[in-house]
């Protein structure tokens, strides 16, 4: 961990400091060991300053000062390892919580006319005549009804299927290359895994798939923009027996 390391070596030449007492700032460096002990403080402070810039630096230096003598320790030495790494790692994941909190509300605000317009589809969508919806917001209509085995999320199937988007753009589709595809059933989009539980062999269904079931906030290539709902016809031709 490239942080702990520069604290160590930081707290280690501040504290060494500090032990022998404090000296007035020279003015030049005048050999290059002085150089390079002036500048591996300068970079390691640098380095806490960007990652750790709440450190208590008189806490910081008692903490060296006490590792040194063996005294009054605080926390125990067959602690410290573990302590370090779980703070850091909980810093870590807190950072890493709130820029993805910032990344969601920035598209949201982007892309709202996008959420917007699936929203709206799919609420206008399942009123109609034939349009059925789960319990997590995913509709389909039964285009035919498969007369042979249901498919299973551990199945391996061998699907035809045609994407598009609300406004009836086909962004991907096996239909058109005249290629079937072949994937295990749960290894899709989650309204798509959804779907494809409710299967048998030889059935086709229409999917509607809102947003939350797609790709949420990602963008996938020019026409699926962030918080789009998707549109996909889907027809088990077989399950594949290993």
């Amino acid at each position: 961990m490239r942080i702990l390391k520069g604290l160590v070596i930081i707290v280690a030449v501040a504290s060494l400091t500090s032990c022998k007492g404090q000296k007035a700032d020279v003015k030049s460096l005048e050999t290059e060991i002085d150089s390079a002990s002036y500048a591996l403080g300068m970079d390691m402070a640098l380095k806490v300053k960007a990652n750790f810039s709440e450190a208590n630096t008189d806490l910081f230096l008692q903490g060296y000062r006490n590792g040194m003598d063996s005294t009054n320790l605080l926390i125990a030495d067959k602690d410290l390892n573990n302590f370090l790494r779980d703070f850091f790692q909980k810093q870590q994941a807190v950072k890493q919580k709130e820029a993805e909190e910032k990344a969601v509300k920035d598209a949201e605000a982007k892309y709202a006319d996008v959420k917007k317009a699936g929203q709206d589809f799919l609420a206008v969508n399942k009123t109609k005549e034939g349009v059925l919806t789960t319990t997590s917001g995913l509709q389909y209509i039964i285009l035919k009804e498969g007369a042979g085995e249901k498919v299973q999320p551990t199945s391996k199937i061998k699907l035809h299927y045609h994407g598009t988007t609300i406004d009836g753009k086909v962004f991907d589709s096996s239909v058109d290359r005249n290629t079937p595809y072949e994937s295990n059933a749960n290894q899709f989009i989650p309204g798509f895994n959804e779907g494809l539980a409710l299967m048998s062999k030889g059935a086709k269904y229409r999917l509607f798939i809102p947003q939350e079931l797609a790709y949420g906030m990602q963008q996938r290539g020019e026409l699926i923009l962030p918080f789009s709902a998707l549109i996909f016809e889907v027809e088990i031709l077989d399950i594949i027996k290993e």
